[in-house]
């Protein structure tokens, strides 16, 4: 038992968030991000915080990190150059797609030109049938003169063979001939281990992705390891994946394009920790940082997952955790379209040089310089006084689009995020309204640096009556690595017939995915406390195109025989449709395509500290009143508090707002605020 430390790598700040898994002490921080080289700020950031709050480093026992150089590798198209090995007539898949086009009513958006160069993609004479059978095998001497073409200057190279997820064979062998020709420099990615589930191209999109990020992440985690090791020789480093657990370092340089989604998906899984201890199953959460927000919903304490979704304009097919994403951020610049009208978003001022308020040579206005010109934030600034702000700055920034609307600051300031909040609010319709959940029987839980400034606005928009701010709400992310586990996701593609003449296959497999969580586990030596296995299949009545996943079973030891029969299997599946779809029908024929494990390892934390109840403690004192604008052109005599100095049963009536170091929280006039025996500040709108 030691520290463990989280950290989370953000557009503008790195977050941290330190457990001393002994005494139940935490620490958090933050240090402005070093886009050119993550890893810097890391180090820098971990030093710091040693030094502030005496951490001994070197008894640190584990590191969990939540990256973007994987996101922003694709977004900035700044991954290796690739190399592609497909069957004989699947050149040129990659371009064909499913041919439809990437946005309906634009005849002249296009999607993406391929990662890899039509000259860059070479064609075997290889086949193997739909049943998993070799129909043509590879000969050795024209697999020898097909490597002999891939150029030297290449970095990596995807293998995608038809019906590799059936007998992955072939793929094997060509990644073989390849380590031998290029004497194991070369990055290889092959289908059958990336993505090893049927939609051709899918997986071959998926796979060549992986190829792209390979060179990449393995030069960002060779510097991280090389660092961490120096500072923490005893910590074990686990890397944040898209589905919401860790895995080891070599497994994400193996998988990089597992890390797609690393730092929203460990805002979620902190999310449903802080759930967890607030006692609300139900929560949409709002985590806006300096560049975008990522929404997400979770119900009885459970975020869904979805297994295919677009980065960068490119499908993946991998299980990550259901999230979406708008371009609004503390960061995000206020424009003018050429339509006239004022725009808030996609493009962000970032970490350099940042809104114009931090005096780094931003000029342009953004969301933060908004929240200043209202005096919603403290010009003492960011990060506990570390950062100041610069109030005439950011009025300056604000004073030419003002001019052009003939308004003044504060009122377009007022705009500004009244507009930010608009895309917000129609984000969050898209994973509640548009898939039949009301917000207002959810609780918001706006986390990251900006989300608590903006939540109140967002709330009401959806109806919303309960906010919950966590108590380090712009450390959620790293707070999530800490109480994430090591998780690996194992999957069978498999058509199967729902009858009892096919279950003898199922269980066979079943039996093979518990054999391949059994070896994960030894492999990465996670012990042999606190595992847990999730049982799902993805099923379909025969005909349809897509499937449903359907949980079957989960536990700490389950077996084959923790499928159940067939007959309760279709009743799982029917429930599954008729919540999805509203209906099913019992005599149609259903079959399952895929058979899905999740292995998961824990370790064994100290509960969330808290207080018990008791006496009602003193009303908080305020630290100091300033004027400031909220729903009105005047601003209102606000009074201002520490979040350090808050104590479980305090109350805060509005107008108020509350400072800290991760983020501040405006509780508006009429609204009420109480900190819960975890230190949760629950805000009812309008005292209800």
């Amino acid at each position: 038992m030691g520290w463990t430390l989280g950290v989370d790598v953000g557009g503008t700040f790195t977050d941290f968030y330190a457990l001393n898994e002994s005494t139940a002490e935490v620490h958090v921080g933050k240090w402005p991000s070093t886009p050119s080289n993550p890893a810097r700020a890391i180090l820098q950031g971990l030093d710091k915080l040693s030094r502030q709050h005496n951490i001994q480093l070197e008894k640190a026992v584990q590191l969990a990190h939540g990256t973007t150089v994987g996101t922003n590798a694709l977004i900035q198209r700044k991954g290796g150059k690739v190399a592609l090995i497909t069957t004989r007539g699947f050149r040129d898949l990659l371009e064909i797609g499913r041919q439809i086009r990437p946005h309906m009513y634009d005849l002249n958006q296009d999607n993406p030109p391929p990662l890899v160069p039509r000259e860059h993609r070479l064609e075997l004479d290889e086949r193997v049938s739909a049943g998993g059978e070799v129909l043509t095998a590879i000969e050795q001497e024209q697999l020898d003169e097909l490597i002999g073409f891939i150029s030297p200057d290449l970095d990596a190279c995807a293998v995608c063979l038809l019906f590799s997820f059936l007998n992955p064979d072939h793929e094997q062998q060509v990644a073989q001939a390849i380590r031998k020709k290029t004497n194991g420099k070369m990055h290889i990615s092959i289908s059958s281990e990336v993505q090893p589930e049927f939609r051709e191209y899918e997986r071959f999109s998926t796979t060549v992705l992986n190829a792209y990020l390979q060179p990449v992440m393995t030069e960002y985690i060779e510097h991280l390891q090389h660092g961490v090791g120096a500072a923490l020789p005893r910590a074990k480093l686990g890397i944040n994946q898209s589905a919401g657990g860790l895995m080891s370092a070599q497994r994400a340089r193996s998988f990089p394009i597992r890390t797609a989604l690393s730092g929203p998906a460990a805002g979620v899984v902190g999310a449903v920790y802080v759930a967890n201890t607030a006692s609300r199953p139900n929560i949409i959460t709002l985590d806006m940082g300096g560049t975008s927000a990522d929404v997400a919903l979770i119900r009885d304490y459970r975020a869904d997952v979805a297994y295919e979704r677009e980065v960068a304009g490119f499908p993946i097919r991998l299980p990550m955790v259901d999230i979406e994403t708008v371009g609004a951020g503390g960061g995000s610049i206020a424009w003018f379209d050429r339509d006239g009208l004022l725009k808030v978003g996609p493009v962000s001022a970032g970490a350099d040089p940042g809104p114009a308020c931090y005096g780094r040579g931003g000029l342009q206005p953004t969301v933060t310089d908004a929240n200043l010109v209202l005096n919603r934030l403290s010009t003492a600034g960011l990060l506990g006084g570390d950062m100041a702000l610069q109030t005439n700055l950011a009025r300056a920034a604000f004073e030419p689009i003002a001019r052009k609307l003939s308004c003044s600051i504060e009122k377009t300031a007022e705009g500004v995020l009244g507009i930010v909040v608009s895309n917000m609010v129609r984000t969050i319709r898209t994973i509640s309204v548009e898939r039949g959940y009301d917000p207002k029987n959810f609780s918001l839980m706006p986390f990251g640096g900006a989300g608590p400034l903006h939540a109140r606005d967002v709330a009401v928009a959806l109806n919303m009556t309960e906010i919950i701010v966590p108590t380090t709400p712009g450390i959620v992310c790293a707070q999530g690595l800490i109480v994430s586990d090591m998780q690996e996701d194992f999957v069978i593609s498999q058509r199967t017939l729902l009858d009892e003449g096919q279950t003898a296959d199922a269980l066979q497999i079943v039996a093979q995915l518990l054999q391949q969580a059994r070896a994960w586990f030894a492999q990465e030596h996670v012990g042999t406390t606190n595992h847990s296995l999730e049982l799902r299949v993805d099923a379909r009545y025969v005909g349809q195109n897509f499937e449903l996943e359907v949980p079957i079973a989960q536990g700490t030891a389950l077996s084959p025989a923790s499928l159940p029969g067939v007959d309760r299997l279709r009743e799982l599946f029917f429930a599954a449709h008729e919540s999805t779809y509203g209906y099913f029908n019992p005599e149609d024929a259903v079959e399952i395509v895929n058979f899905r494990l999740t292995a998961r390892a824990g370790r064994v934390r100290p509960a969330a500290a808290g207080t018990s109840a008791g006496v009602k403690p003193a009303k908080p004192v305020r630290e100091a009143l300033r004027e400031v604008y909220f729903e009105d052109d005047r601003p209102v005599q606000t009074s201002i508090y520490d979040r350090q100095k808050l104590i479980p049963g305090h109350v805060v009536e509005g107008p108020a707002i509350i400072d800290q170091l991760d983020t501040t929280t405006p509780i508006f006039p009429a609204d009420r605020a109480e900190v819960d025996a975890l230190g949760n500040l629950i805000i009812q709108i309008g005292g209800r």
